[in-house]
């Protein structure tokens, strides 16, 4: 991230957005059980608000640099790890719930964006849910992110790209500025 889009995400204007709008769109009506992992908190505004709301809150950071700040930050109350969520170093059926909020445009092609997905599922204990939000160009946005990676994700094509990683029940709801999302990893057929 360039200065200012640092400097915008430690803001307390960011923080407040954060905690009265954007985690609670883009957690409406989900239920993520008691053993959540949240990839790419980057400097953990959404990870203090998620850390109040689920009993078990692991973080998985790309950013050396993040990875201490946010180990420093919650100590005790958050697991953090150093990783790649294309690449998640977390056995299979590990969590009730996979999160990730305005962090998806960060990776740097929609190829690595599905491997995240699949290894969203991969990590999800059957009937475990994967949300999240991120955001959609504006002139803002393309402001903040000059000299960033910006990969933006395409809300049409975000529903099969998510079947395609082995989700089921995908609803993804597209709004000016924003997306939001929220699928299940499918339960073992009967039999």
């Amino acid at each position: 991230m360039n200065r200012f889009h640092r400097r915008y995400c430690a803001s307390r204007k960011w923080a407040a957005r954060v905690e009265s709008t954007l985690l609670p769109w883009g957690l409406k009506n989900v239920d993520l059980g008691t053993d959540v992992l949240e990839v790419g908190p980057g400097l953990g505004v959404t990870t203090r608000v998620l850390a109040e709301q689920v009993p078990n809150l692991s973080a998985l950071e790309i950013d050396e640099g993040f990875v201490e700040r946010l180990r420093d930050q919650f100590a005790d109350k958050v697991r953090v790890t150093h990783g790649d969520g294309a690449a998640m170093p977390f056995p299979e059926d590990s969590f009730s719930g996979v999160v990730c909020f305005t962090m998806l445009h960060h990776v740097p092609n929609p190829s690595l964006q599905d491997k995240l997905f699949a290894e969203a599922c991969r990590v999800l204990r059957p009937g475990g849910v994967f949300a999240g939000t991120d955001s959609q160009p504006s002139l803002r946005f393309r402001l903040i992110h000059l000299f960033d990676t910006m990969t933006v994700v395409d809300p049409a094509t975000l529903q099969h790209r998510l079947e395609s990683a082995g989700f089921t029940e995908v609803k993804v709801t597209h709004v000016p500025g924003a997306v939001r999302f929220a699928a299940r990893k499918p339960e073992p057929a009967a039999g």
